[in-house]
């Protein structure tokens, strides 16, 4: 490896750090990359896709981006806000996919129906008014809504097999929806990237990162085979490590990181892969959370296509660990604790005592309690044709507020220095699935003196970026046509 000074190092090999290394090579291709990902290789954490629910949130079937107001009112304007920007990745994806820079769009993505199925008056009729808000807006054309269980059956028996006949439900489906392989996505992103001159340097762990006094960044990296170190420097730093985030970004020494804290939140799935039972459940099936459960632990029943095998998944199950990465150290919560952070941590330890007590009573929830949840989706399942795998850990934001000292923020948030030269992303869902958008934005805030330039480059990747589509209803129809037509989705 060069000594000289690196354009762009990409820290982490998840999907973050892909998609904005696939942006850069495009915009600014005379630049050099190099990527540290301290596994052996890429996209093992939350981008790996037994690791997440692979779900391509579009909110066509997420309940948590429309809540109920207290009032008896529910908005439209965050679920059309989330699909928006799906629909910025979709084209990215495809004008790739045109360029022959990634592979087969059914390597990585595939079409899958998203549904929401709830249980009980109450949730019936919340689903109703929900159905009602989005069936116009031009972006949702095409949800289909049923209280009738003949009709749940035929969209996917598995619901409405053997369960009461007095029981009240209801779904709505979005034939348009999809499933996403986002390792196998990011390992594409990544393979073009070094194919065309970036450097990928597997089992490297950054272990320390200082501004020089020339304005560059110092990376003492270790290589975790032979334990043999080394020093870098690099113009422009990005932190795309997922849980491992925080702590980089503190040592980095800038002021933003200042006052933020990570809640690490664990996950379990159940999984079959019985052909006979996948055969009958072909769907991403959300329901509503528990009371107090945080938005990822929203119950769902999927389908799941990964190397071209599907399978059903189950959960999530959510739980807490002080890991901030699967593969992470049991000191991490208790590291990643400083003078700055500790008010707002211990706020939000108050403010949330009933979700820490949910998420215990989750980790210590019996395999007869899990299963039990899972045959309130499927009345069928039997213990004995599913198996309990560990997904991956989702570190929330903690912040400071000024007037309750801190809170928790469940969504991704972008940490720059003032003048852009180190950035990183924090925060889970929607994540992945807005990539895109995400590092548009990074780029946009982290170089706004070359961003002009580079726009012309951008627009024909994703030739909507900076517009909405929503409002042009003759214009979101023939996007969504053209991207599924090259990544051979249904529309």
């Amino acid at each position: 490896m060069s000594n000289s000074p690196i354009d762009v190092v990409l820290i982490g090999g998840g999907i973050m750090s892909a998609t904005l290394g696939a942006m850069i090579q495009r915009v600014q291709p005379d630049w050099s990359i190099r990527i540290y990902e301290r596994l052996g290789e890429v996209a093992q954490e939350s981008s790996n896709p037994w690791n997440n629910a692979g779900t391509g949130h579009a909110a066509l079937c997420e309940l948590n981006y429309m809540p109920e107001a207290s009032d008896g009112t529910v908005d439209p304007a965050k679920a059309i806000s989330i699909n928006e920007q799906f629909q910025l990745s979709r084209q990215f994806w495809a004008s790739l996919v045109e360029a022959g820079d990634l592979p087969e769009p059914n390597t990585f993505i595939n079409s899958t129906p998203h549904m929401t199925f709830v249980r009980g008056r109450d949730n019936v009729r919340y689903l109703r008014k929900r159905y009602e808000a989005l069936k116009d807006q031009p972006l949702f054309a095409g949800m289909e809504y049923s209280e009738d269980p003949a009709v749940i059956g035929q969209w996917t028996p598995l619901l409405t097999k053997k369960r009461s006949t007095k029981q009240r439900i209801a779904a709505t489906r979005q034939t348009s929806g999809t499933d996403v392989d986002f390792g196998a996505l990011t390992r594409a992103l990544i393979d073009n990237l070094v194919e065309n001159g970036a450097e990928l340097a597997l089992n490297h762990s950054v272990r320390g990162i200082k501004r020089t006094k020339d304005g560059l960044w110092r990376l003492r990296v270790r290589h975790d085979v032979g334990r043999t170190s080394h020093v870098a420097t690099a113009r422009f730093v990005f932190v795309g490590a997922g849980g491992g985030a925080l702590h980089l970004l503190q040592k980095s020494g800038i002021p933003e990181i200042k006052g933020f804290g990570g809640f690490p939140i664990s996950g379990q799935f159940l999984r079959t892969t019985d052909p006979k039972i996948v055969a009958q459940h072909q769907a991403k099936v959300y329901g509503k959370a528990a009371v107090g459960a945080p938005p990822m632990s929203v119950p769902h029943l999927d389908t799941r296509v990964v190397d071209g095998q599907a399978s059903l998944l189950f959960g999530p199950y959510a739980g807490f660990s002080p890991k901030f990465l699967k593969t992470g150290s049991w000191f991490d919560l208790p590291g990643s604790v400083r003078p700055g952070n500790l008010g707002p941590m211990l706020a939000v330890a108050r403010d949330n005592f009933d979700l820490i007590k949910y998420l215990v009573g989750e980790l210590l929830a019996s395999r007869a309690k899990k299963l039990k949840a899972l045959q309130e989706f499927m009345p069928t399942a039997d213990g004995k044709d599913w198996e309990l795998i560990t997904a991956g850990q989702r570190v929330q934001v903690m912040k400071k507020d000024p007037k309750k000292g801190g809170v928790l923020q469940f969504g991704t948030e972008v940490v720059a220095a003032e003048d852009g030269s180190i950035a990183g992303l924090l925060g889970a869902s929607p994540g992945a699935s807005t990539a895109v958008p995400i590092m548009v934005d990074l780029l946009k805030h982290c170089f706004p003196d070359r961003f002009a330039g580079w726009l012309p480059t951008i627009k024909e990747l994703i030739p909507t970026v900076g517009s909405t589509l929503n409002d042009r209803p003759e214009e979101a129809q023939r996007v969504l046509a053209t991207t599924a037509e090259t990544l051979h989705l249904q529309q």
